[in-house]
């Protein structure tokens, strides 16, 4: 029974507390009054090179009075715009982070039931590394909902999603058109059937998983039972996900849309969520506490961490080039924003996500070196991270983003929770699963 040391829950509670303080001090920074925003804007434009137009200019003539008039009631306005964009970073950045976190546990939850529903005979020495970590999909996801929610509720224009504000809904017909759907009372109804979806799913798949160790040799109800559950669950699964990645993030750009957006986001979730297993049975095995797995074991797990990262970037390119090339407003609006305001990260992450692992573990030796895939995954989960930065910030921010305090703080906070979470999960189960009728397979698989 493997036992979560005092030094690991110490390190942990101290992520969170680091990011508890980074957190309240973006929360502290990011509220300025409008004189400050507009001293702040002032200093940017002379920073650049720009220069200020005198009162004098602007008094030569009846016309230009006007011109000036109108110019103030467009610093006015733009200077609103900065100050909701600066205060809405904080919440955007734990938003990202949340949802990184989540995106990994429920990644986890769809490849585990993949293994089970396949019967798949080379993983069950990894099962309860997959269940520790699919725990936090409940937390998790009740984070997500109550930050997308909690931000419209808390403060004056801080909400991250532009169609909880009934001023600019007032002054937009499009949005007005979906507000059938993207109301807040739909959008919650929607997060409670998804999250009592995966979390049933997770708890009864748990449930059996343990009385299978229970049971008596040859006696393979619950897992006949596991694998019932794991292929209703998979079509529960194409169906929520697609939905909960239009309502989680591509409804923060409410007039964009993509059809190939539930499985772009579905590529970054899995490949995350199959690098953190790697990474923890690695650990767990340096710690000779997972002894049953092999080199084998993680050469086929950094391979499919190779694969995904293939499959993400040919959903990555697939939904660019399609936009792009058709050139339609609606659509490419949501790359020319990206490409403005954040082309490192943009094409940064394409060379994190696929450019990195493509040619790190191309090499089949490769895959089959414990640190050479941990330091491979340590980039994998940076590239995705900046994913879903790169998802959420433009439509929240616009170009005021940065990663800095609040940012770090957030990852810290959530990091933390994370690993809190799943190492307890891990302490309340035997890590070797027993009575598995794929277990000696298992335990036995050579690459």
């Amino acid at each position: 029974m493997y036992t979560i040391s005092n030094r690991l829950k110490t390190f942990s509670i101290i992520l969170i507390v680091l990011g508890v303080l980074g957190v309240a001090y973006g929360f502290m920074t990011s509220h300025k009054s409008l004189e400050e925003v507009k001293t702040m804007l002032v200093e940017e434009h002379a920073h650049d090179g720009g220069h200020d137009v005198s009162a004098q200019d602007h008094m030569e003539s009846a016309e230009s009075d006007v011109s000036a008039t109108e110019d103030v009631s467009h610093d006015d306005e733009h200077a609103i715009h900065v100050q909701a964009q600066l205060a809405k970073r904080p919440w955007s950045a734990m938003y990202v982070s949340a949802l990184f976190f989540m995106f990994i546990g429920l990644g986890v939850l769809a490849f585990y039931a993949i293994q089970i529903a396949s019967q798949s005979g080379w993983s069950p020495v990894l099962f309860r590394v997959m269940e520790a970590i699919t725990a936090y999909v409940l937390p998790g996801s009740i984070i997500v909902i109550l930050l997308a929610v909690g931000s419209h509720y808390i403060g004056q224009n801080n909400e991250i999603f532009v169609w909880m504000n009934p001023d600019i809904v007032e002054n937009d017909k499009l949005i007005q058109n979906k507000s059938g759907y993207l109301n807040i009372t739909a959008f919650l109804i929607r997060a409670i059937i998804f999250i009592g979806g995966w979390s049933l799913y997770r708890h009864f798949a748990r449930k059996f998983s343990i009385a299978q160790d229970l049971a008596e040799v040859g006696d393979n109800r619950n897992f006949k039972k596991a694998f019932r559950i794991a292929a209703g669950f998979l079509v529960f699964f194409i169906y929520t996900e697609s939905i909960m990645s239009w309502d989680w993030i591509m409804s923060v750009d409410p007039h964009w849309f993509s059809t190939l957006f539930g499985w772009y986001v579905f590529s970054s979730m899995i490949v995350s969520g199959i690098t953190v297993i790697a990474m923890l049975a690695i650990y767990l095995k340096g710690k000779a506490l997972l002894p049953m797995v092999n080199n084998s074991h993680i050469h086929d797990l950094a391979k499919y961490i190779f694969g995904f990262s293939i499959f993400w970037a040919y959903l990555w390119f697939s939904q660019f080039m399609l936009i792009w090339y058709a050139n339609i407003p609606e659509e490419v609006v949501y790359f020319v924003t990206r490409i403005e305001h954040y082309k490192l990260l943009f094409f940064g992450m394409l060379v994190l996500n696929f450019v990195f692992p493509f040619l790190i573990l191309m090499n089949s030796d490769n895959k089959r070196v414990p640190w050479f895939v941990m330091m491979a995954g340590v980039v994998v989960l940076i590239g995705h991270y900046i994913d879903v930065f790169v998802m959420i910030m433009p439509a929240t921010v616009v170009d005021r983003w940065f990663i800095g305090i609040p940012e770090i703080g957030s990852i810290l906070l959530f990091g933390g929770l994370f690993l809190l979470i799943v190492f307890t999960s891990l302490a309340k189960a035997p890590l070797a699963p027993k009575n598995n009728p794929f277990i000696k397979e298992s335990e036995n698989f050579e690459y």
